[in-house]
């Protein structure tokens, strides 16, 4: 989360510039891991050393699913390092009273008064309606809770989540639905529930705390906030009671109660100090580096040393980032995009593609209805933590729709348009927006009153074989050919159960099968004396069955909020599908592209503020909005325009193009930062933010700073508007100093390329038709980064060319349709044939997938 990123670190703020005696530098210890963590999403998060603000002493227990760095916290003996719903979070039962889709949180089918209601009820999130029953006093986020702890001098308990967390449901059955800790919270604090999906600034300023002093974080958040917002200890997952070496809830509770009423004046000092330090943090560049800009590498050394270090990090075998647990890294993979095309000498084409490969192959990977879970526990992308989330859906659709603009493998198209089909059967709203995402956790069967992880997707032997037999005609005719043997052989189904025990400690999957592919349909169909057309029919019908079967299960929790960032995401991802031209549903991806910009422009912009919302409510027919909107933060901003800029060259609908130029201008003016540069988080006087923070990594998504350089750079052409750029140049002065740039600012360093070495842009003059469409189709369908397209249509009235008058000197040629391809303002002469355009596009952006393969 935190970098060297041209400013003081806040590790040596912290050491710095808070009191020694509270704050100081953890003595190392034998047999404890070096210094490193895994942040939020597996992004690598170090400080210079580990660094405490009151001493622990208990040391956590570790697994292959929780591995943290140890640190210690001398607040009465007191352990936070604690395992939570964080990248490497798997295990544990659950029972329905905690994750039924019914946001009350009761059980599926009972009808009974809860005997608990609390502020939470009137709420829209569904994580924070699951607690609305809870016997805690929760509040939500805001002045009520906040003034309530200022006016009875109390510590405020912050609990931070999301609706598909497994870990927070966990710590809410053993915890805040006990009557015995719930009286204890409610004596000694004020307590307040978080969606970080809602809040994600709160989450963010907190979770900065909980790894600067614990080495690594997860969910659910647990954190102690002085009245004044200063957080003074906090963790992620506590036991109810002391175990595994861990301190029980309620013997942190007490402690930290005991603590406040004795020693008050100490917490809040420390605490107010830690606040302060991240403050001057944010605010203040390095001085050296502002004083000496020749230690700023240039990007030809960041280029190499980006191609370096993702061919050093590089599972040959299996793909993705060596080591487990697995995540797509979507962010990283489009970087290898872009510097395979700026120099495909270096074949770093081969890692993206055997990565997308793996993926696709692997149990991360639905084989029966498509979309993504979160990660894999394992190094083979077998076996996932399966939720599945919005954010990845939609940049997973954008890499496989342009690793099959670069490659034309048939296999990337049929992914991509999996993810479609999921996305719109299982995350859409009817009026067109998506919800955020679906439970790792669901019940066995409808009688069950515990849901555990992966019910809903796994299977066993005699499951599947059963109900090959029981639609054996659905098949066909497949002469001597037994379809559970073809199916079985392509998917690795064993009578016992294909889950390693590494990757189920608590044996949920003991049995069971999650479907992985380790061959091709060639090679199964040898094995099984078949014809691969056979072999895949075979492996279609089977996925359609057992997807009618799974249909009939208990569904996992859907949490049916709508935010805009992650919409922006899937609109990206819709339009580069939309980009293919040979894809059998096209227009059905554009339409459902069209649509989403139509929502989200009804739904989550607020037309007399002027802003967008951060998100809406769905579940029914009826959009819910917030009675207390929240606004959106950078990444809502950076990431529909993006969104928006994609389903323009998708659509060429120059409305879109004009909303996206607005939204730059109200993101610019909310969020820039006109002394030191880049953009905020959140708004300026944002009530009850103690500190405003800027992003500054690519994690499981690109952060909005990486994502605006982009925009910028893009609009700045599409507008020539010289002010965009320059605001994009200081972006890469800002974080200039970040290292190593490219691995952790890889959606950025791909817009510094862009800078660097300038855009091409098509320009189509004519009127509206056929010949028109078929020339700007000729560049689309290849992936280019940065393409700009202009299409002047000489019999409409201008949009784009009032605000571009070096456009007035391109002319249609002989009366046709005629396009002009130019590179930093250098044009090439005019074409009228689409195949002359393919003829000079094909041998730079298209590449042989066989020659990469392993």
């Amino acid at each position: 989360m935190l970098h060297s990123v041209a400013r003081i670190p806040l590790a040596n703020y912290l050491r710095c510039c808070t009191s020694t005696a509270n704050l100081r530098k953890v003595p190392p210890r034998s047999g404890v891991a070096s210094p490193h963590t895994v942040g939020e999403h597996c992004c690598p998060f170090s400080t210079a050393h580990s660094l405490q603000v009151h001493q622990l002493t208990s040391s956590p227990p570790t697994s292959p699913q929780h591995h943290h760095h140890q640190t210690t916290h001398p607040l009465a003996s007191i352990n936070t390092q604690v395992r939570a719903c964080s990248n490497q979070c798997k295990g544990g039962t659950t029972t329905a009273s905690t994750m039924e889709s019914n946001p009350s949180g009761s059980t599926a089918g009972a009808k009974k008064e809860p005997k608990f209601t609390n502020r939470l009820k009137q709420e829209k999130s569904p994580y924070l309606l699951q607690h609305a029953h809870n016997p805690v006093e929760w509040y939500p986020w805001g002045d009520e809770a906040i003034q309530r702890a200022r006016d009875e001098n109390k510590l405020i308990f912050l609990s931070v989540g999301y609706s598909t967390c497994h870990w927070c449901h966990v710590m809410e059955k053993e915890s805040f639905e006990s009557e015995e800790v719930a009286k204890i919270m409610n004596e000694h604090f004020i307590n307040i529930k978080v969606d970080r999906e809602e809040r994600p600034d709160i989450d963010k300023l907190y979770m900065m705390f909980i790894l600067l002093i614990n080495g690594s974080g997860g969910w659910p958040m647990s954190v102690w906030l002085t009245p004044d917002l200063a957080p003074v200890t906090g963790g992620t997952y506590f036991p109810p009671k002391d175990r595994w070496g861990m301190p029980g809830f309620t013997t942190v509770l007490t402690k930290l109660a005991n603590k406040w009423a004795t020693d008050k004046e100490n917490l809040t000092t420390t605490g107010r100090s830690v606040i302060e330090a991240i403050r001057r943090n944010v605010d203040q560049k390095r001085t050296e580096e502002v004083e000496d800009p020749t230690g700023v590498e240039t990007l030809e050394t960041k280029f190499k040393q980006a191609i370096n270090i993702y061919q050093r990090n590089y599972d040959p075998v299996w793909g993705g980032s060596l080591g487990a647990p697995k995540f797509p890294e979507a962010s990283k993979l489009n970087l290898m995009f872009h510097l395979h095309v700026q120099e495909p000498k270096h074949k770093v084409l081969g890692v993206v593609l055997n990565t997308l490969d793996k993926m696709a192959a692997g149990g991360i990977h639905d084989h029966v209805f498509g979309g993504f879970a979160r990660y894999s526990v394992d190094k083979k992308w077998h076996v996932p933590h399966f939720e599945k989330m919005l954010y990845d859906q939609g940049q997973l659709l954008s890499l496989y729709a342009n690793g099959y603009r670069l490659t034309r493998k048939p296999l990337y198209l049929a992914v991509g348009d999996a993810i479609y089909r999921y996305l719109c059967k299982d995350l859409r709203h009817p009026a067109g927006g998506f919800y955020s995402g679906e439970d790792a956790d669901s019940l066995p069967t409808a009688e069950s009153t515990d849901k555990i992880e992966g019910a809903f997707y796994a299977w066993t032997y005699a499951e599947v074989k059963e109900i090959f037999q029981q639609h054996a005609s659905k098949f066909g005719d497949l002469g001597k050919v037994d379809p559970m043997d073809v199916f079985a052989e392509h998917y690795d189904i064993q009578e016992a159960g294909n889950v390693e025990t590494s990757s189920d400690p608590h044996g949920h999957l003991l049995g069971k099968n999650i479907l992985i592919v380790y061959g091709s349909v060639r090679e199964t169909a040898d094995k099984c004396d078949a014809t691969p057309e056979l072999v895949e029919r075979i492996l279609r019908v089977g996925n359609e069955l057992l997807h009618e079967v799974r249909d009939k299960r208990p569904r996992p929790h859907l949490d049916t909020k709508i935010i805009c960032a992650w919409n922006g995401l899937v609109l990206s991802g819709l339009s580069q599908m939309a980009c293919v031209k040979d894809a059998p549903a096209r227009s059905e991806y554009l339409a459902t592209a069209s649509e989403l910009v139509k929502f989200i422009r009804a739904h989550l912009y607020d037309v007399q503020a002027r802003k967008l919302l951060r998100s809406c409510y769905g579940g029914s027919e009826e959009t819910l909005a917030s009675e207390r909107p929240i606004y959106g933060f950078i990444d809502d901003y950076a990431f529909l325009i993006k969104g928006l800029i994609d389903y323009y060259v998708a659509s060429l609908d120059e409305h879109a193009l004009h909303w996206a130029k607005e939204l730059q201008d109200i993101q610019d003016a909310l969020f820039w930062d006109p002394k030191h540069g880049a953009y905020f988080y959140s708004e300026a006087n944002s009530p009850n933010v103690a500190v405003r923070l800027k992003e500054d990594h690519d994690g499981a998504e690109p952060c909005g700073n990486s994502v605006a350089a982009h925009n910028l750079l893009l609009l700045s052409d599409y507008f020539e508007e010289e002010r965009l750029k320059d605001k994009a140049r200081t972006l890469f002065d800002y974080f200039a100093h970040t290292t190593p740039f490219g691995y952790v600012l890889p959606e950025m360093m791909s817009a510094a390329l862009l800078e660097e070495h300038g855009k091409n842009t098509l320009i189509v003059v004519g009127p509206e038709s056929a010949e028109a469409a078929a020339l700007v189709d000729a560049v689309r369908e290849f992936h280019i980064p940065g393409m700009i397209i202009v299409q002047l249509k000489i019999d409409q009235p201008a949009h784009i060319e009032r605000r571009r008058k070096s456009l007035d000197n391109f002319k249609m040629v002989k009366n046709m349709p005629t396009a002009y391809i130019c590179h930093n303002k250098v044009c090439h002469l005019p074409v009228t044939e689409p195949e002359r355009l393919t003829e000079e596009f094909q041998p730079r952006y298209t590449f042989d997938y066989l020659e990469y393969e392993n």
